[in-house]
């Protein structure tokens, strides 16, 4: 018999693969492989880019767990594994060896939904895989969410699994409530074991040229220096200042950013890869939203964390310059439009892009916490993470480190990692509960938070945590009894995930400044990496976002705030941010290669951002192009609920409107006895609308929440076409299909 290692078998092999913009389909991923290991199968659970597919046919089977984003398109993490299945090379039966299923997650607001599934789980099949149980598909418009058809998949996927390969006799799967050992956990650095060898430590293992593993996934190399907080001027928020303490700790430039400063030419901000973040925790003294300096803005975090960002995703280090509330004080509502300033030579920004901005806990948060599981003994020790031994073979590359948590640095305080990268003001989800149920001694307790885990309670569970939208720490402090270990915190809370916001800036706004010689001199002697060297100077660009603060209360009368929404409305004037910037190139593909075509932007609330990038963008190519061009109108379809609080941009409108570059018209929900939303001016304007249509020379973009909206929207243009073009629905529905297929019908919803 094959040797067993934690309860897993060498002659039993499982691949989770997953591919993700949010982490939902990670959540499947991790809960699919929390299923194989119970069966005693080794499983290795990760990124589709991670793996190559000549690896595929290793496993006893594969799993993908699969979301779609954008217009049809995979996750940035899948997408490299899915141009290697198209490689036209690929002999037709090259995965007749892999067994293999898929589950999709999707919105059904989306005309393509869950088209990343179904398009790979065809290609395998193309290529001789074997469908070894029928592929399944999540809504997030179901009433349960994803779990309204991933349950009753999982629970049938386990049935076939143990029909298809059979433990052997005398072998039983773990019970549901024996807990998995942890893949990793967190010790006291002073507790760390010096005989140790590195191949114990993902944080030591060593490639050829003396880079860490860390290193690598930090893509930076290995410090000279180690620079604390007391190597920083103590009030200093001044990026220069920050940037230049951080470059002088390292010698060569950064691998993984290369792209980025390609591509920005960014300068020693960008260095700032170890997240220098200042200024540090949001203040204890906010207790309303406000952008006031606050009193204890010094506060630097610690050095070397960066929050949870991708180990293959480039961070941005940006000045806030302005964070202004663009309704009215007297408004339901606080919306922001927050200006960023950032450093560099060529800032190249088109439409649709977007920014990832991760938020911290604040320290009140924290400390309640700590003091509710009584962990102020341990807070403020420094501590490493330790992996659990390697599983597979010996594999050491297997040891992945924790997820969100890999650009952190050796020895942080338990304090830190809550600050910064643990979310327990997330909702909980199922697994929290069948975590936090081993540690508790009250019965009743335990009993309820088991019913919590049992799929035959998800309306108790949905009562309990999602439409009071309670917290993990609420849900902790309903518990009293429920005593966590702070060796498994970065096992039982889920990591801060970073919040996506549309760049709503464009044209000339993103003309930049030019820094003073002296300025521009110092970032190029700071930028001097090795041989590389640029001559271009470096210049302050701007760019904005648009944000909608979330504030509301809940059916438990409590007020809820965003955790980003919370973060970003306490940040001053001043404040250095580390960003994640993300290009999305399907978005403003047409518009450049099609110039004369008029453009329909229909937009509602905030949806309004990438739709004014846009529009400032084509203004732009007008003023600079128009005595070479031809170019189509511009028709904004302007949805809110009030014309005096919520006409986002009314000014920008007007002005274009009066130049004859644009058409807008806005409709508000509130203003009148009546509601008309945005699909009713559609209605309105049928005729014009389908005379366009017909013709296929326009480009329509729908922006705004997902849900009732995008379908509304786009059961208009299909009505339009029947009332004013004599087609008939199918017609008509091809009509838009092949305008989705050719990206001329662009949605962005979320």
């Amino acid at each position: 018999m094959s040797d067993m290692l934690n309860g897993q078998r060498h002659d039993r092999s499982a691949l989770i693969l997953y591919g993700t913009e949010t982490g939902n389909s990670q959540d499947v991923a991790e809960e699919l492989g929390r299923i194989t290991e119970r069966l005693h199968f080794l499983t290795r659970v990760c990124e589709m880019d991670e793996v190559d597919i000549q690896g595929l046919s290793k496993y006893t089977f594969v799993i993908f767990a699969l979301s779609t984003t954008g217009q049809g398109e995979f996750p940035k993490n899948a997408r490299r594994f899915w141009n290697s299945l198209l490689r036209k090379r690929l002999p037709p039966n090259c995965l007749s060896h892999v067994n293999f299923t898929t589950f999709g997650l999707g919105d059904s607001s989306y005309a393509k939904f869950n088209f990343a599934s179904r398009k790979l789980h065809k290609r395998l099949e193309q290529l001789g895989g074997n469908e070894i149980y029928p592929r399944g598909e999540a809504d997030e418009q179901h009433d349960e969410g994803i779990d309204g058809t991933f349950l009753s998949w999982y629970i049938d996927l386990r049935k076939k699994l143990l029909e298809a390969y059979p433990l052997p006799d005398g072998l039983d799967p773990i019970p549901d409530d024996v807990l998995l050992p942890p893949k990793y956990w967190l010790e006291l650095a002073n507790e760390s074991s010096t005989d140790v060898g590195k191949s114990n430590s993902w944080l030591d293992n060593t490639d050829d040229d003396g880079q860490t593993e860390s290193d690598l996934l930090n893509g930076n190399l290995a410090p000279t220096k180690d620079w604390g907080a007391s190597n920083l001027p103590k009030n200093s928020t001044d990026p220069d200042t920050l940037g230049e303490a951080h470059i002088q700790a390292h010698q060569s430039s950064v691998p993984n950013t290369a792209t980025m400063r390609d591509r920005f030419g960014l300068d020693s901000g960008i260095r700032y890869d170890h997240g220098f973040d200042a200024p540090g925790p949001p203040s204890n003294r906010l207790t309303d939203y406000h952008t006031e300096q606050p009193e204890d803005d010094n506060v630097l975090p610690p050095p070397a964390l960066i929050k949870g960002m991708k180990k293959n995703r480039s961070p941005l280090i940006v000045t806030m310059e302005d964070n202004k509330r663009v309704t009215p004080p007297d408004h339901w509502q606080d919306v922001r439009e927050i200006t960023f300033k950032l450093r560099g030579r060529d800032f190249m920004s088109n439409p649709g892009d977007t920014i990832s901005i991760y938020p911290k806990n604040f320290p009140e948060d924290v400390q309640a916490l700590i003091d509710l599981m009584g962990w102020n003994d341990v807070a403020d020790l420094k501590l490493h993470f330790k992996p659990k031994s390697p599983d597979w073979f010996g594999a050491q590359n297997l040891i992945m480190p924790p997820d969100g948590l890999n650009q952190i640095r050796d020895e942080q305080t338990l304090r830190e990692l809550l600050i910064h990268n643990l979310d327990f003001q997330a909702i909980p989800k199922r697994r929290f509960f069948e975590l936090i149920a081993s540690y508790t001694d009250d019965p009743t307790h335990k009993a309820r938070l088991l019913e919590f885990r049992n799929p035959l309670y998800t309306d108790e569970l949905y009562d309990y945590t999602t439409r009071p939208r309670r917290s993990i720490l609420e849900c902790l402090q309903d518990f009293p009894s429920v005593k966590l270990p702070w060796k498994d915190a970065i096992t039982i809370f889920p990591t801060i995930r970073g919040r996506e916001f549309s760049i709503c800036s464009g044209g000339n706004f993103h003309n930049p400044s030019i820094v003073s010689d002296k300025d521009s001199q110092k970032s190029k002697e700071l930028n001097n990496y090795g041989a590389f060297r640029d001559p271009r100077p470096f210049r302050d660009y701007r760019f904005q976002i648009l944000v909608a603060i979330v504030k509301y209360r809940t059916v438990l009368q409590k007020v809820r705030n965003g955790l980003c929404s919370r973060y970003l409305a306490t940040l001053p004037k001043g404040t250095n941010l580390t960003l994640q910037y993300n290009a999305n190139p399907s978005f403003y593909k047409a518009p450049p290669l099609l110039p004369d075509l008029p453009l329909i932007l229909v937009g509602a609330g905030t949806g309004i951002a990438p739709l004014r990038s846009l529009i400032l963008q084509r203004l732009k190519e007008i003023e600079r192009r128009k005595d070479m061009v031809q170019f189509g109108k511009v028709h904004l379809i302007y949805g809110g609920r009030n014309r005096r609080a919520d006409y986002f941009y009314a000014d920008d409108w007007e002005s274009a409107q009066a130049k004859d570059y644009l058409h807008a018209s806005p409709v508000f929900s509130r203003d009148q006895k009546q509601k008309i939303y945005v699909q009713d001016e559609i209605g309105a304007q049928g005729k014009e609308i389908a005379d366009l249509l017909v013709s296929q020379k326009v480009l329509i973009y729908v922006c705004g929440s997902s849900g009732g909206m995008p379908k509304a929207v786009r059961c208009a243009f299909l009505f339009a076409l029947q009332m004013h073009a004599g087609m008939s629905m199918d017609v008509a529905e091809d009509l838009i299909s092949n305008m989705e297929r050719l990206k001329r019908y662009i949605q962005e919803t979320w």
